[in-house]
């Protein structure tokens, strides 16, 4: 649900297909071969089964994702499969539909659980299932998630809490991924996975199964100096950090007729504004930024 006092623009505002699929093009021309479409909720855009096949015609691009709330998976992922979609980040922080209802603020449970079901079905070559953990909310979910991981055959990813516009962020809510750590380990083994230098979550296989979980670390642990990742929003702009501020706009460059030369040196300029590190967590959290529902990409 948006956060209270968020103002979305009308769809003109926006990149439409064309615009993302080129775009898209130029980032892989430039060694670009996974894309992630995210949110706010992806599978709200319109056209969003033609877009998937398009930029699955893009041939440098090796891996096209999704990262989605599944409410409409059920029906929709084996078109999204079909399509061209080889994986899935489904979000889901509770497994107790009164307590998943509370933080949704009153969605349904049993649409995501359908929603997972019917992607397993639909046969992706990934499928995740990513869970913000808060101290006080969720933590006492993290083993039944972790089962939950081994009975659907799912990677389960738990997500320290971060601060966005809006979402209510209070630091005492932060649960370390150290601590999720220790109270995993008290029921399940578990095993580091090595991954390569730019995995921006830490693996762990889960002892005694096919499992594996992870832990995005970004509160207590940021992985900054060997993040790969740039984010280009809805709007078309370069945000060369999940939290740091929109730069260039992509969009009024293509609107205005750059040539792809001019657009690429752009992305360029854009991705060399990479942080090192993320400011402290007092500073982050008065950043004048962006809710997570409004940013797109």
């Amino acid at each position: 649900m948006p956060a209270d006092g968020v103002e979305f623009k009308d769809r003109s505002e926006i990149l439409t297909i064309e615009e993302i699929v080129r775009l898209t093009t130029i980032f892989a021309r430039l060694g670009i071969n996974k894309v992630r479409l995210t949110g706010g909720e992806p599978t709200v855009r319109r056209g969003l089964v033609d877009l998937i096949a398009r930029l699955r015609g893009i041939p440098q691009l090796k891996t096209l994702l999704m990262t989605t709330n599944g409410s409409s998976l059920a029906t929709h992922a084996g078109r999204y499969r079909k399509a061209g979609l080889n994986g899935l980040n489904i979000s889901i922080d509770s497994l107790k539909p009164e307590k998943f209802a509370q933080i949704t603020r009153g969605a349904d449970m049993s649409r995501v659980i359908a929603g997972i079901d019917a992607a397993i079905d639909a046969d992706y070559d990934s499928i995740k299932v990513n869970v913000v953990a808060m101290a006080g909310v969720n933590d006492d979910e993290l083993c039944d998630f972790v089962q939950f991981g081994i009975d659907k055959g799912v990677h389960v990813r738990f997500i320290e809490f971060m601060p966005f516009l809006g979402n209510g962020w209070d630091k005492g809510e932060v649960l370390p991924y150290r601590e999720m750590l220790s109270i995993i380990r008290e029921r399940f083994e578990l095993t580091p996975i090595d991954l390569e230098k730019s995995a921006v979550a830490k693996e762990f296989n889960v002892g005694g199964t096919s499992a594996s979980i992870g832990f995005v670390t970004s509160v207590t642990d940021d992985f900054c100096g060997d993040c790969n990742r740039v984010r280009m929003t809805a709007e078309g702009q370069i945000k060369a950090c999940l939290f740091s501020l929109a730069g260039t706009s992509l969009m009024e460059m293509a609107r205005a007729s750059a040539t792809d030369e001019e657009i690429a040196n752009a992305i360029h300029a854009g991705i060399a504004t990479k942080w090192a590190g993320h400011p402290p967590m007092d500073k982050w959290v008065r950043f004048d930024n962006k809710a997570m529902v409004q940013i797109g990409g």
